[in-house]
């Protein structure tokens, strides 16, 4: 949303976070569809022109689903990562980092090796970095000791490129670059997804050209006070009132 926000700031966002039944990555791929197609529902019933689904463990187990289930354009978060990640590898040996649900459905190493068949994938779960960084520890000696228990393998690798495969670890970047050194290249797919939201707007005859008032919604799905908290340190400023809703 950040990202979004900063590349198309004429853009009225709607955002929805599960708060009630995160984290996703330690549910089943049943229970993650299920709870993806309700979120995107409360989307779609807003009358939003365009669904990302900025999840990787959504986007992972939902998104060839969701696109046959809503006809609106859809965006999940992995494509955009993965090909940033080959234009900018020069050896082609990427790793990447996600929840256990992303890093068990192989699906970064499927799409990697779909564009270039060449890649050599080191793919490895983080399941503590997510609720280090909903705790604001982002940079402690407990979270610095995780990080190297689980990055030091991607130094001695010989990965030059690094995937965050989750919409929390960047967050995590600066004790991920200490861990992991300056040679590694740190792939953060929020850009690259903002900058792919915009050419499919621009492609449908979408992007926003009146002047009307541009508004910004927040909803989640429980404990709005706490959500305000994490997202202020997300979007770097004030954000507007969030609204507690019931899928």
């Amino acid at each position: 949303m950040a990202a979004i926000r900063r590349l198309l700031p004429q853009e009225s966002l709607v955002y929805l976070g599960d708060t009630a039944r995160v984290p996703y990555g330690i549910k089943s791929a049943d229970t993650i569809l299920r709870y993806t197609e309700e979120c995107c529902t409360f989307l779609a019933k807003r009358d939003v022109k365009a669904i990302v689904v900025a999840c990787n463990t959504a986007s992972a187990h939902a998104f060839p689903y969701l696109t046959h289930k809503f006809h609106i354009p859809l965006m999940g978060v992995i494509q955009p990562g993965v090909k940033h990640a080959l234009e900018i590898s020069r050896n082609k040996h990427i790793g990447v980092i996600g929840t256990q649900a992303t890093i068990s459905s192989d699906i970064y190493a499927k799409e990697l090796k779909k564009l270039d068949k060449n890649t050599v994938v080191t793919s490895l779960a983080c399941p503590l970095f997510v609720p280090l960084v909903e705790e604001d520890w982002l940079e402690n000696e407990v979270t610095e000791a995780v990080a190297k228990r689980y990055l030091t393998t991607f130094r001695q690798d010989g990965v030059d490129t690094l995937i965050l495969g989750c919409t929390h670890y960047p967050l995590l970047k600066p004790v991920i670059r200490q861990v992991v050194g300056e040679k590694i290249e740190l792939v953060d797919s929020a850009e690259a997804v903002a900058n792919a939201l915009k050419d499919l707007l621009t492609k449908q005859s979408l992007l926003k050209t009146d002047d009307e008032e541009v508004v910004t919604q927040l909803y989640v799905t429980d404990l709005p006070g706490r959500f305000e908290n994490i997202a202020k340190r997300f979007l770097g400023e004030s954000v507007p009132t969030v609204k507690r809703v019931t899928l």
